[in-house]
């Protein structure tokens, strides 16, 4: 990814603004305790969010909600290569429609007439095959750290959470008979934020995020008409979820109260997803061969 420089860096220099290690607000040198999260941050505090500290050190700090959705996906992605397994056949790197929808795959069927909605979340955590986890997490791995740093993490896991929904949406009015997987509709909605990160931001920095995001999304048609298999509506929905949500979001450091509402917003975003997660087991249990 592009390094952003610009004037904006060095107006920040320049004042005595800086970054709040917890939420990520806009704060003083002066402040030893960030207004907006209470928490400590004066040149004598101990950093009660050291990176050491997270899973003995193995994860760096700012990629650390992005690793735990890696994770996850590469997790259930291990889990279908075992469920493919049968006999001599062997362990499979790519799978086919019926294992996608066994693990929660997209469904226009399954959605419309038996109200498994959940499928519009769990869609966004598999993949299809080897190269398809393979680019989607590189992608990831930059993007997400960095739509965090901007966005703060309970903003970043609600653009990523409704981004998926909105992208599988968009996919299922499209093309509701067609299997649809993959993180990239979330993917999409971390580069709508910083899009509208880019159109929040009237400055020079802002123009430059949002000239760098707009190539990405150039590079994402001509990706969808290169390979007709990619869901070009998963994507587009993806991007307008995540662009609007990014919009209303803006960055951390407002009052308290708005934190307080992020916070909550991405607690529910957690308990949606786990209970999604819970549906798609059961889901798989009772589809499983007796």
């Amino acid at each position: 990814m592009k390094k952003l420089e610009g004037p904006r860096y060095n107006e920040v220099s320049m004042d005595k603004r800086r970054m709040c290690p917890n939420c990520r607000a806009f704060i003083t040198t002066d402040d030893k305790v960030c207004p907006y999260c209470q928490f400590t941050v004066g040149p004598k505090a101990v950093d009660q969010r050291n990176p050491a500290d997270l899973l003995g050190g193995l994860i760096p700090h700012a990629r650390f909600t992005t690793m735990v959705i890696l994770l996850i996906n590469t997790g259930l992605y291990i889990a279908m290569m075992f469920h493919t397994q049968t006999g001599s056949q062997g362990i499979s790197f790519d799978f086919d429609i019926d294992t996608l929808v066994d693990f929660g795959a997209k469904s226009g069927r399954l959605m419309l007439l038996h109200g498994e909605w959940w499928r519009l979340v769990t869609a966004g955590f598999l993949h299809g095959g080897i190269l398809h986890i393979l680019m989607n997490s590189w992608v990831l791995f930059d993007l997400g750290a960095q739509t965090e740093e901007m966005y703060g993490t309970s903003r970043y896991l609600a653009v990523y959470f409704v981004a998926t929904v909105t992208g599988f949406l968009a996919s299922l009015f499209w093309a509701p008979g067609v299997a649809s997987v993959g993180a990239s509709a979330g993917i999409c909605g971390l580069i709508g934020a910083m899009i509208a990160l880019g159109v929040r931001d009237r400055s020079s920095f802002g123009a430059e995020i949002r000239k760098f995001y707009v190539r990405w999304v150039i590079y994402l048609l001509v990706f969808g008409l290169i390979f007709p298999a990619t869901d070009n509506a998963a994507h587009v929905g993806g991007l307008v979820g995540g662009f609007v949500v990014g919009y209303i979001a803006g960055t951390p450091g407002r009052s308290q109260i708005v934190e307080r509402i992020w916070q909550t917003l991405a607690g529910i975003a957690l308990a949606l997803t786990a209970f999604s997660f819970f549906k798609m087991f059961m889901a798989l249990v009772a589809t499983r061969p007796q």
